[in-house]
């Protein structure tokens, strides 16, 4: 397999063996597509984002992998959205400043949660999606 789907799949590893205030089966997806019945449950996605290769050494490279854990599930009031918010900080606690237990060699670099909220989700569907970007390095 590839860097890139190697270090998802031990994202997906990593959030299913933590503990969390929400219960979740997180999934490697390649495109998290969902009809909102699907949505009734949270959903939280493993997606493969992006690899930046930098030069390290004349023998080596960086390989900065970014992978998106997506956070959604249809909501009935405002304040669910709060509760899916803190469980998607839960997450990035989870991740950040740790190497992957099934994936040691890739060392974890940053997180962005961008969006926060899609506005566009929750006006037409009343729909959270949360997306946290999570950054590794590895070095070929």
């Amino acid at each position: 397999m590839s860097v890139i789907t190697d270090i998802a799949d031990a994202v997906t590893a990593s959030l299913n063996a933590g503990t969390f205030a929400e219960d979740f089966t997180a999934e490697r997806l390649h495109q998290p597509s969902f009809d909102l019945p699907d949505l009734q449950t949270l959903r939280v996605s493993v997606v493969p984002k992006s690899v930046e290769i930098r030069n390290a050494t004349r023998q080596h490279s960086f390989f900065d992998c970014a992978v998106d854990v997506g956070i959604q599930q249809k909501i009935d009031d405002d304040a669910r959205v709060d509760e899916l918010l803190a469980l998607a900080e839960e997450i990035a606690d989870h991740l950040r400043l740790k190497r992957l237990t099934d994936y040691p060699q890739a060392a974890w670099v940053a997180i962005d949660h961008d969006p926060v909220v899609s506005s566009e989700h929750l006006d037409q569907h009343r729909q959270l999606t949360s997306v946290l970007t999570v950054t590794y390095r590895v070095k070929r």
